[in-house]
């Protein structure tokens, strides 16, 4: 027998009456009727509620118990006269016959732990996180997380797929984001980078003959928290497959992440193939390049309609639109907020706005400055209808798309227009392999991994704003859950690939020198992606905040409250590394 429990807090029920049994847990709550006391015992199984009919006996020990310690208790079975059915134990109670103090808690806690609407101040939640994640919610978030994952190895397995670890201590690589840099000690001014991906080693294996290979690996980026990405570090399945394509590579995911969606979800999941949407289209078309497929709303152009205009907010602009139907009873008031949010949230100069009555007139808002010809073409445009509302963005091409996209979720979230309880994909496919960075020079937009459409002879003959990629992006209820590619396998490619974008032959070698030289050893072409794990449980877990999904995230700064990390180390730590600190200097 168990020193401390026969059974679990969630195990016992209305056939085990009579029997004599042990439970341990904590002490979730305590009820003193005077003749007797209550105990609701809980583990991660489930609660039990405990009866003490004879106070004298336990007096001593009662006066050590309160809520939060662990104690172990032996008793007999016994039916409950006032059954509990909003638990599975609630047919049944243990009469205590003795009780153990296992683990002693403090009288005051630093916040209500079982509170169901936790309105606790994150970073305290996150500096006792060991207390927090004993919260119902919060601890079947990473149950549920531990079972996603082994579906997602199970689903991975059965497809033929080999598990294969890469090495976490690696070499820098320009990934798109600032490495975590580990100094070397036996080799004094040298460093390790964190892996911002197995990339390089993943394609090694292929090149090494494994014909599927995955993990679940750790990532580390150097990069600014957002509520959708944890910083420092996050969780991908990475997968990679020799002699693929970029079909054979979705076929995979299509059938991967709907069945792990619905084994861990009772909302609806999409049924595969996913729709696919060209980089530019979603764009156009939804201000975004991970659109939310829930939300029915889409954008519309109205530049050319707008291009004589006289209307000076609208002159020389890009000009994005939104139809919205059914607003007959949204105040000026509601126009006034969206307008309020687009400038203050997305950085417009405006949000301008019309209505549309039964007569097909524009009403209100700049419907004066707006033409009888401009008027025709936009309802038309726009199919607006009676009641309908039309909002309009105008600014230099990129900003208004990215604004219209921004304004585009808000209308859909404030008009409650998504689709309720269901998981919707789409591929985000065609994305462009260059892009002009801020100082106007060629840079590779995605993955600088990746095989250019149309080879070789692309990169030789066409703009390089002209050249599309095999990249592509899979997306979840605005969300992007997935990234991926076919890989550029020959070595000329890859030369010609990193010298638009300014790398050398020579820095190719050294930055990139296992894959340059193992291109030269027979290649096969080869594919692959890399679904988010932290976003895929918090899709599923029906969270907004990736922290939610972690057991022991950072903070909103990047650290650790929990562990005291980032923190300072001994003079002597930073000589055994070579490393000394010029703080003074320190220009961020």
């Amino acid at each position: 027998m168990n020193e401390y429990r026969t059974y679990n807090c969630g195990e016992l029920r209305i056939n085990n009456v009579g029997e004599n049994v042990k439970l341990a847990g904590w002490v979730q709550k305590i009820r003193n009727l005077g003749s007797m006391i209550f105990i609701d015992l809980r583990d991660e199984f489930g609660i039990t509620q405990i009866i003490i009919s004879d106070k004298d006996s336990f007096e001593d020990k009662l006066s050590n118990i309160n809520t939060e310690c662990t104690i172990s208790i032996e008793g007999e079975v016994s039916e409950r006269s006032n059954k509990n059915k909003e638990i599975p134990t609630g047919d049944i109670e243990i009469v205590a016959k003795d009780i153990v103090i296992l683990g002693k808690c403090k009288n005051v806690l630093p916040f209500e732990i079982n509170k169901k609407d936790q309105t606790v101040r994150e970073d305290l939640r996150l500096e006792y996180r060991f207390l927090d994640l004993r919260n119902e919610k919060i601890h079947n978030n990473i149950l549920l997380r531990s079972r996603i994952l082994k579906t997602l190895r199970d689903e991975m397995d059965a497809l033929g797929f080999t598990e294969i670890q890469t090495p976490i201590l690696a070499n820098s690589s320009p990934e798109g984001a600032r490495d975590f840099l580990v100094p070397s000690r036996l080799h004094p001014g040298e460093f390790y980078a964190l892996p911002q991906a197995p990339q390089q080693f993943k394609q090694l294996l292929m090149i090494s003959g494994f014909d599927k290979y995955y993990q679940i690996a750790p990532c580390f980026r150097d990069e600014d928290p957002r509520a959708d990405r944890s910083p420092g570090e996050f969780y991908q399945l990475d997968y990679e497959m020799s002699f693929a394509t970029q079909e054979d590579v979705f076929k995979v995911a299509e059938q991967v992440i709907p069945n792990t969606f619905k084994k861990n979800s009772d909302k609806k999941v999409e049924e595969a193939p996913f729709v696919r949407i060209p980089f530019k289209e979603a764009m156009e078309k939804y201000g975004t390049d991970k659109p939310d497929l829930r939300n029915p709303i889409i954008i519309s152009d109205l530049t050319e309609v707008f291009k004589d205009t006289e209307f000076n907010a609208f002159k020389g602009k890009t000009i994005k639109a939104i139809c919205t139907y059914n607003m007959e009873e949204k105040p000026r008031k509601f126009f006034d907020q969206m307008s309020e949010f687009a400038v203050e949230e997305l950085g417009a100069k405006g949000l301008a706005w019309v209505k549309v009555d039964g007569d097909n007139n524009l009403t209100g808002g700049i419907s004066k400055f707006i033409t009888d010809k401009q008027k025709e073409e936009i309802i038309k445009i726009m199919d607006a209808k009676e009641n309908s509302a039309i909002f309009f963005i105008a600014d230099e091409f990129e900003k208004a798309q990215k604004i219209a996209g921004g304004v585009r979720i808000e209308l859909g979230n404030r008009l409650d227009l998504l689709e309720k309880d269901v998981f919707k994909f789409a591929w985000i496919v065609d994305f462009p392999m260059y892009e002009l960075s801020d100082e106007g020079t060629i840079d590779f937009n995605h993955n600088p991994f990746s095989m250019p459409q149309g080879g070789l002879d692309s990169l030789l003959n066409k703009d390089p704003l002209d050249i599309y990629a095999y990249q592509y992006d899979l997306v979840c209820n605005g969300y992007e859950i997935a990234s991926g590619a076919v890989r550029n396998h020959d070595q000329d490619i890859m030369i010609k690939a990193f010298e638009i974008a300014g790398y050398t032959e020579e820095t190719i070698k050294e930055k990139f020198g296992a894959l340059y030289n193992a291109f030269s050893y027979g290649t096969p072409p080869h594919a692959g992606a890399a679904p988010g794990v932290d976003r895929i449980v918090m899709l599923i877990a029906g969270e907004d905040n990736i922290r939610e999904v972690i057991a022991f995230p950072k903070n909103k700064k990047a650290r650790d409250v929990l562990m005291g990390a980032p923190s300072k180390v001994s003079e002597e730590q930073l000589k055994d590394v070579h490393i000394r600190l010029d703080l003074e200097n320190d220009v961020r």
